[in-house]
């Protein structure tokens, strides 16, 4: 009787874990739709944003003092290097480090919001875009309890008839912030959100013994879930944090979802910058990718294989 007992207990105990290994999921292939070139000198791929029918990548010289900006079809790969609407040039000499991108249609027309990294009037850069030329239509400064505060990453969670509210990151904290829906020029005073707990985080059900070394990009967001790159040498791996509407304090990664690209195709670097979901919940992202050191000819905008959000 103890014999059967025990029986039963096991079974139950293991019929109880089967649904959450179930619903474990681990993607580390990826596809390539199109590669970025390095225009105006501008080599080191960085911010990155997914539209409804473009992605966009921001890529930046050894100085930051020019920034192009690439518009990449998803559906074929076709890439164009946009145009500076304001003086018909290829570039930009005020988006600095180009970290983060997010977009935004406000009024019929579109926009792009980009982090420079820059602390003070230039923190954050407002573009409008009509096809494939953009014009600066606005900066602002962020700061975070009366000082001017640089950050590395902006998402937007939602929009009302007012405002636009903002999700900013500053290496693995969180910020939120607002602005008015029309505003062009101002200063976001952010608050507190929330912090990541990345030394626990599982990818593919195990901890990262040198997590701690890796870089923190930009990140993505989607249905209040926020998917968070981190690289180190040639690997890249994405964290994912939900419920970040009401996340406070230290949050941490949900252990059933995780992404690694671990490359052997370029040993020196394979670095994932930015990363979007599409309409159709596609996780797409862009990287810095190098098979030696001074390689530029590699960056690209791919996709995880398999991996749906909706």
């Amino acid at each position: 009787m103890k014999r059967f007992t025990l029986f039963v207990t096991l079974l139950l105990c293991t019929a109880m874990l089967l649904p959450i290994t179930a619903n474990a999921a681990y993607y580390n292939t990826y596809n390539t739709v199109a590669t970025l070139d390095n225009a105006n000198n501008c080599y080191a791929a960085q911010g990155f944003a997914v539209g409804s029918t473009y992605a966009y990548s921001a890529k930046v010289n050894s100085d930051n003092t020019k920034a192009v900006i690439y518009r990449t079809k998803m559906s074929d790969g076709t890439t164009t290097l946009m145009t500076n609407g304001d003086n018909g040039s290829t570039y930009a000499t005020y988006l600095g480090h180009a970290n983060d991108l997010v977009l935004s249609t406000i009024d019929g027309n579109y926009y792009m919001f980009v982090v420079t990294m820059n602390s003070g009037s230039v923190s954050l850069v407002k573009l409008k875009y009509v096809g494939t030329k953009y014009y600066k239509v606005g900066t602002y400064t962020i700061k975070y309890n009366g000082s001017a505060k640089s950050m590395s990453g902006v998402k937007i969670t939602k929009k009302d008839a007012k405002n636009i509210y903002f999700l900013f990151k500053s290496g693995g904290t969180f910020y939120k912030g607002s602005l008015p829906l029309t505003a062009n020029s101002g200063t976001i005073e952010v608050t507190d959100g929330f912090k990541l707990n990345i030394k626990d985080a599982k990818v593919n059900g195990s901890t990262i013994s040198n997590i701690t070394s890796y870089a923190f990009q930009g990140f993505g967001y989607y249905n209040n879930t926020i998917y968070v790159p981190l690289t180190y040498k040639n690997i890249s791996v994405i964290l994912v944090y939900r419920n970040v509407s009401t996340a406070s304090g230290t949050i941490n990664a949900d252990n059933n979802l995780s992404f690694r690209i671990t490359s052997s195709t370029f040993p020196d670097l394979f670095e994932i910058e930015g990363v979007g979901i599409d309409q159709e919940g596609k996780l797409w992202f862009n990287t810095n990718r190098r098979t030696k050191p001074g390689d530029t000819a590699h960056d690209g905008v791919h996709y995880f294989n398999g991996f749906n959000a909706s």
